[in-house]
C-alpha cells in the first residue's frame, strides 16, 4: 500500500513538472556575432569581443536596441555609442555592481527615482573640472576603509 502512496505521488509530481516545464516556452535562441546583419554589428562593434559570452537576455535586448537606432536622432545614436563603448570598458565585476545598483534603481519609488534622476542630469550639466572637484570631495568624506 504504502509502495503504491509513493509511486502515485512521485508520478504526480512529474506529471506536474512536465505540465510546468511545457508551460513556459523556452526563450528564443538569440544570434551569435556571426548571425548578426552586417548593420546590426556595426552598432554593436564595442561589444564585439564580449558578444558569444553575454546571456540571451542581454542579446535581446541589444538586438532591440539595432532595430530602434535608425529612428534615433544622430544624438541618441552617438550616445547608445558611448554608452556601449563604457561598457566594454568595465571589468566583468563593474557589470555585475552596475547590474546591481540598476535592479536597486528599479526597486525605489518613483519619487525617489526622479530625485536621482534630476540629480545625475544636473550633475551632467557640470563642466569636467566641477565633476572632479565633486570626486575629490566625496572620494575625502569617505573613510579609506569604507572607500577601498
Amino acid at each position: 500500500m504504502a509502495g503504491r502512496y509513493g509511486a502515485g505521488i512521485i508520478f504526480a509530481l512529474c506529471l506536474l513538472l512536465s505540465i510546468a516545464a511545457n508551460a513556459a516556452p523556452p526563450e528564443p535562441r538569440q544570434p551569435a556575432w556571426v548571425e548578426l546583419t552586417p548593420t546590426q554589428k556595426r552598432i554593436l562593434a564595442p561589444v564585439a569581443g564580449e558578444w558569444d559570452g553575454m546571456s540571451g537576455v542581454q542579446r535581446k535586448k541589444l538586438v532591440g536596441v539595432t532595430r530602434q537606432y535608425p529612428k534615433m536622432s544622430a544624438e541618441q545614436q552617438a550616445r547608445v555609442q558611448t554608452r556601449l563603448i563604457e561598457w566594454a570598458r568595465l571589468t566583468r565585476q563593474e557589470r555585475e555592481e552596475a547590474r546591481e545598483k540598476y535592479q536597486k534603481l528599479l526597486q525605489l519609488p518613483p519619487e525617489k527615482r526622479q530625485a536621482i534622476l534630476k540629480k545625475w542630469k544636473e550633475y551632467q550639466r557640470l563642466s569636467e573640472e566641477e565633476r572632479e572637484s565633486l570626486r575629490r570631495k566625496s572620494s575625502e568624506a569617505i573613510p579609506p576603509t569604507v572607500a577601498n
